[in-house]
């Protein structure tokens, strides 16, 4: 499963880097929220010993291009995103510089090159599963993707909290994490299920529905791109839970190398103090998921 895939060819491309740069420069207003801290992960009193990798010939970290925007090629082809600048940097932070390599290659393609060893580790938004617990390892997650309300800016809404949505017609996608959710958060909502996405959104913007209840990493793009014709808003939240939506995303990489594994873990505790780790989120998020 891949978390909140977005392939987006040239053009979609295209439009993402301008949401990207309208929400750097938008007022807070227009989002309706303030610019969040990264929730921090690790124990900042913890510190894990860097293992010696002298002996490790190299670090391939592979990724995709069509999860944007943690990893997408760049409108001159170059691989881009909150994961590539954050695997740069753990490879600088453990002094592999050298030694690291970056290759993007179809999302489908990522877990039996891995197991193959045509790759040491894998940043590509994969969700953690049993199954997938038993055949790779896993390094701590270093960010996790909440759920948020958009609402539209016509509804008479009375209040400024989820509970003002009680009885009123809230769209989510059909068999997704966000429709349970939204059920088991939120019972005195009226759910209404739709087939995708697409059509979620624009039942929200033809105001047949009041609100959604979908991810937050897409939903602030859509809020200020131009499909969204200023219709709608964020509305309360954000909403976390790790039994609807996992524990976070997380460095994969082969269980047979546990010395990788703890270095990485390494890189992001240190990253997530020394606040390198905010810096890069706040570039790709510039006011927040949370």
């Amino acid at each position: 499963m891949h978390v909140m895939v977005s392939p987006l060819g040239k053009r979609g491309l295209l439009k993402f880097l301008l949401c990207l740069s309208v929400l750097a420069i938008l007022p807070v207003s227009a989002l309706g929220q303030e610019a969040g801290k990264l929730p921090v992960l690790f124990d900042a009193r913890e510190r894990l010993a860097r293992p010696d990798l002298s002996t490790v010939m190299r670090v391939r970290i592979l990724t995709t291009v069509d999860f944007p925007p943690f990893n997408f090629a760049d409108q001159n082809g170059r691989l881009s995103g909150f994961h590539v600048d954050l695997a740069r940097e753990i490879c600088a932070e453990l002094k592999i510089e050298a030694k690291c390599q970056i290759q993007a290659l179809p999302f489908e393609e990522l877990e039996k090159t891995l197991e193959e060893g045509g790759g040491e580790a894998v940043m590509a938004g994969i969700a953690i599963t049993p199954e997938r617990r038993g055949r790779f390892a896993f390094s701590r997650p270093y960010i996790t993707v909440p759920a948020r309300f958009a609402r539209n800016r016509s509804a008479r809404i009375e209040g400024e909290t989820a509970a003002a949505l009680a009885g009123r017609p809230v769209g989510v996608v059909k068999d997704t994490a966000h429709e349970l959710m939204l059920k088991a958060f939120f019972p005195k909502i009226t759910a209404t299920p739709f087939e995708t996405n697409e059509a979620m959104l624009a039942a929200l913007k033809a105001g047949k529905v009041d609100a959604v209840f979908s991810d937050g990493l897409r939903l602030p793009f859509w809020v200020v791109g131009e499909a969204s014709e200023n219709c709608c808003a964020l509305f309360d939240g954000p909403y976390m839970s790790e039994k609807f939506l996992g524990e976070g995303l997380s460095v994969m990489l082969r269980g047979n190398e546990p010395d990788l594994v703890l270095a990485f873990d390494h890189a992001l505790a240190t990253l997530s103090r020394n606040g390198r780790l905010q810096e890069i989120y706040l570039r790709y998020f510039p006011y927040g998921l949370y």
